[in-house]
């Protein structure tokens, strides 16, 4: 049985093909499909949906006799969003901290360290559990696909189980064990990147896809940083950075070098580090990460002289408990637009086909056929109003893989 646009859902098991119809403004990241911008924007548009795939997309006039429809009612729809840098195994809060922090008090407590301390205490279900809290928070602010790192356990068995707690909800999982120097190894930080490189890469790499460094001072030079991505790189898993975030440093020309997926914060840049990054668009992807700005007071990665250079930018939450304790890509959009010098269309390809940039994956991040059938609904009718009205709720309906999820 087919039913016309418009026409009542058919239960969930019988639906096979979904029509999104009367859409004001379709974002679909394919110039090829729309204005011949890089957003690829169509008017009164549909999309059609195939179990997980997007199967046809164009005028609303044009589409195909579907299954089940939705109507639209003239708001905007955009591809999900692709979170490709968090931090969500972990246990206990940093709400002191951060108000010493915005209250200009000093403190003494271990920053990461609590973190870690809090984490290896807890149960694996309590882990769990608060990562699905995040990830389901995430995605009722359309994010569709999340990458997350370990970071917080810093022993053999803490890192591995991180890892194995996050595979089972993502398939973009990162091994961060150099996240900082364990404090069981504070008095010897070789013997620790001895043990990241060796034991430890051994009983993670089958969870994770990718390995990751904090190359900064006080965590991993520019040398040890090498030997951890090029043991991570050996054992199978593909190289990101956290890369100049602090301070200038290595990070940045390490990441290219070595032909890394992406150098995320890039906040401190020379103009060699812009322009290597212009120069590696195709390979590693500059990530910027406003919402750890917003929480510490830092200074603002500068968008705009990357984008000038011809680098490849996505952007992402960083979501973690110490410093960007948020999982909204709407709220990272408007800081990008509003202090980072983005424009609303640069900043949500960034935060959609940037991120699956980041992540080398060309199935998600756009809303064309073949591609995986992640999508949102705005209450709005255009992208434009995600910076425009900041902090507003404006994700109305949200598919993942082709499944209604909110």
């Amino acid at each position: 049985m087919q039913l016309r646009p418009g026409a009542p859902c058919l239960r969930e098991e019988t639906v096979t093909t979904t029509v999104i119809h009367n859409i004001g403004s379709l974002v679909t990241n394919d110039p090829a499909q729309g204005d011949g911008s890089p957003l690829g924007l169509l008017q009164d548009a549909a999309v059609v949906l195939d179990g997980e795939t997007v199967a046809w997309v164009g005028p609303t006039a044009q589409a195909p006799a579907t299954d089940a429809a939705f109507d639209a009612k003239g708001r905007a729809v955009i591809p999900g969003f692709v979170d490709s840098h968090s931090h969500l195994v972990f246990a206990g809060d940093r709400t002191q901290e951060f108000n010493a922090r915005m209250s200009g008090r000093a403190y003494s407590a271990g920053g990461i360290r609590t973190t870690v301390a809090a984490t290896r205490s807890a149960t694996d279900a309590e882990l769990e559990a608060n990562l699905v809290r995040h990830l389901d928070e995430a995605r009722r602010q359309g994010t569709t696909t999340f990458e997350t790192k370990s970071g917080y356990g810093l022993t053999v068995e803490d890192e591995a189980r991180a890892l194995r707690i996050a595979a089972a909800h993502t398939e973009e999982v990162t091994y961060l064990g150099a996240h900082i120097v364990s404090p069981d190894y504070a008095e010897d930080p070789a013997a620790y990147v001895d043990l990241v490189t060796g034991e430890m890469l051994a009983a993670c790499a089958p969870y994770a896809r990718w390995v990751d460094v904090f190359c900064e001072k006080g965590a991993f030079d520019g040398d040890q940083a090498r030997a951890i991505l090029t043991a991570g790189a050996a054992a199978g898993l593909i190289p990101r950075i956290h890369a100049n975030q602090l301070s200038h440093g290595p990070g940045v020309q390490l990441a290219v070098e070595l032909e890394a997926a992406s150098a995320d914060h890039c906040t401190h840049l020379t103009d060699a580090d812009v322009d290597a990054l212009g120069q590696a668009a195709g390979t590693t992807v500059a990530t910027l990460l406003p919402g750890a700005e917003f929480s510490t007071r830092a200074q603002w990665p500068d968008a705009r002289r990357l984008l000038a250079a011809g680098a490849t930018v996505a952007l992402s939450t960083d979501c973690n408990p110490g410093s960007s304790y948020t999982s909204s890509m709407p709220f990272c959009i408007a800081l990008a637009v509003r202090d980072m010098g983005m424009t609303p269309d640069e900043a949500l390809w960034s935060a959609t086909a940037g991120g699956a940039r980041a992540l080398r994956r060309t199935d998600i991040g756009a809303i064309t056929p073949g591609a995986r059938a992640d999508l949102a609904v705005l209450e709005a009718p255009s992208h434009v109003h995600l910076a425009y009205r900041p902090g507003v709720p404006l994700v109305s309906a949200v598919w993942q893989r082709g499944v209604r999820a909110s």
